[in-house]
């Protein structure tokens, strides 16, 4: 068989094991990117050709796998965010692109000092070291294989020195203060977690997602932080789930915070908190 072939039969098993049609095609060549160590132009440009020897049986692996609704991320062991491959396992959530407004706004912002609540892969934190190379970051999460995962992520992109990983709640025994501090908490509540779809719910880890009946346990406790930790002028960025703004609009309005705006996401859904601290 050739390569094309291979591919275009991978794609019908992901699309009969129920996976979108366009999904499923993103991921039969992205498994066989991976398989072969090649390229997305070099896979095209190769794909009339036989499959090198060996190719047949470690395809037929990860595409069975993914047939089982395994996220790909996790198949390959890598996500992409703001152009940078991260490590990822099942001990941390993928990065998903949404995320990435958090960087788009940190952007335009001066500062030095950050926190990174809950870095999980250290996707924001390493992302920031590596575009602000004055930034000073401490990242947090409560699981030691994140934080191991996170830590590899900053030594690839040799960022280590100037991130600080603690494992702690959120930032406890963490004084601060900073110019900004950044936050992708939990958000999902109890009972639309049983509706999330199989490579999410049966593969995601479960404390990087929900927050109580309301999904806004975590939101709460991060804003808590934001009001003590951040100093005078000092900002938030925060991603929130569909259909919070306006309640997080209330929290954020009964704090020592001031909120400035929820920014869209590509979808046009209210997703990032942009607060200062009075």
């Amino acid at each position: 068989m050739t390569l094309r072939q291979h591919i275009t039969a991978a794609k019908a098993r992901l699309v009969a094991a129920g996976i979108e049609p366009a999904e499923a095609a993103r991921d039969a060549l992205y498994l066989a990117m991976h398989i072969l160590g090649w390229d997305r132009a070099t896979v095209h440009a190769r794909d009339i050709d036989p499959a090198p020897d060996a190719f047949a049986v470690a395809y037929d692996a990860v595409t069975e796998r993914r047939t089982r609704r395994e996220p790909a991320a996790y198949i390959t062991g890598v996500q992409e965010f703001w152009s940078r491959d991260f490590a990822v396992s099942p001990a941390v959530l993928i990065p998903r692109p949404e995320t990435e407004l958090i960087i788009e706004e940190a952007m335009s912002m001066a500062f030095v000092t950050v926190a990174d609540i809950g870095t999980g892969s250290g996707c924001l934190a390493v992302t920031i070291a590596a575009e602000f190379p004055r930034a000073r970051i401490v990242a947090t999460d409560i699981s030691a294989p994140a934080l191991a995962i996170a830590l590899a992520n900053a030594q690839r992109y040799r960022v280590a020195d100037r991130i600080e990983f603690k494992a702690t709640r959120y930032l406890d025994g963490i004084a601060g203060p900073f110019d900004l501090i950044v936050a992708n908490p939990p958000y999902v509540t109890d009972g639309e977690y049983e509706g999330l779809a199989p490579e999410v719910r049966s593969f995601e880890p479960r404390t990087a997602l929900t927050a109580g009946p309301d999904g806004l346990t975590d939101v709460r406790e991060v804003l808590a932080c934001a009001a003590i930790r951040l100093r005078p002028c000092g900002l938030l960025l925060m991603e929130i789930g569909f259909g919070q703004a306006e309640v997080v609009s209330g929290l954020v309005n009964t704090s020592p915070l001031a909120l400035l705006r929820i920014s869209n996401d590509l979808q046009a859904i209210p997703r990032l908190v942009v607060a200062q601290r009075s």
